[in-house]
């Protein structure tokens, strides 16, 4: 048979019944045998050499003092192998080229930076400006839609001292951008509108890796004119629902964050 480098569509019936079993623990937690075969289906005799097999593997652990299974640690150097191979742009870059294709503006990726968050990758719209999108520039913490919600997400405090104003309509009030912050934090997004750069509108959603710490930040930006109010409150559904898919491909579950 030629080979294609592609995974075989034929499945061995053991290793589908070790997965399932694998799943329910996942589910149940701790379960005797035969629980785990009413779960999945299996009778207990097989449940049992299967069990046998992944406790001797590391995979299951067997608890001793109730005589029931666990999942156990290998999965959890397992998976931390996985991750640690996940490249937040690569894991990105699909949904940055869905967002464009979507809405017509510029995606832009972002990681949290000592002071800014720095744009790592891009998607140019058609007629995006070269000199507001590049690897490598800052987006200011607290005069950009990135920067913000790098600063609500990010462990990191608030900016001190006197704040720049890069347009009149950038925050220059450490108390009003503290309040800010505070609502992009409840809100799970940030806008800034001609804030960093004349004409320039942007909204911006936090990506967060599987132990919910913030990873990056996606962004959406656009001319003011054609990215106004109407048509950023039309993206932002779309911009959380591809933040939330690239948060869930680092690994991300979805549930309470570090504090």
């Amino acid at each position: 048979m030629a080979r294609t480098g592609q995974p075989s569509t034929g499945h061995v019936a053991a290793s589908a019944r070790a997965v399932a079993l694998l799943d329910a623990l996942a589910d149940g937690g701790e379960l005797g045998t035969n629980e785990l075969a009413r779960r999945t289906g299996l009778n207990a005799s097989t449940v049992s050499r299967q069990l046998g097999t992944l406790a001797a593997a590391g995979l299951v652990e067997h608890v001793e003092a109730n005589g029931r299974y666990r999942l156990g640690i290998r999965l959890v150097q397992l998976a931390n192998a996985v991750l640690a191979r996940l490249d937040v742009r690569a894991v990105a870059r699909p949904h940055l080229e869905a967002l464009v294709q979507a809405t017509g503006e510029t995606a832009t990726l972002s990681v949290p930076g000592e002071r800014d968050a720095i744009t790592v990758d891009f998607v140019p719209s058609g007629h995006y400006v070269q000199h507001v999108t590049q690897l490598g520039r800052p987006s200011i913490a607290h005069a950009s839609s990135a920067g913000k919600a790098m600063l609500a997400f990010w462990r990191g405090g608030l900016p001190e001292g006197p704040l720049e104003a890069y347009t009149p309509s950038t925050i220059t009030d450490p108390a009003l951008l503290a309040r800010e912050i505070v609502a992009v934090r409840a809100q799970g997004w940030a806008e800034a509108c001609e804030e960093r750069e004349p004409g320039l509108n942007a909204i911006a959603a936090p990506i967060f890796d599987a132990a919910g710490e913030l990873e990056a930040v996606v962004a959406l930006q656009g001319p003011a004119g054609r990215f106004d109010r109407a048509a950023m409150t039309a993206a932002l559904p779309l911009l959380l629902e591809h933040s939330r898919a690239i948060s869930a491909g680092l690994g991300f579950g979805g549930g309470e964050r570090p504090a």
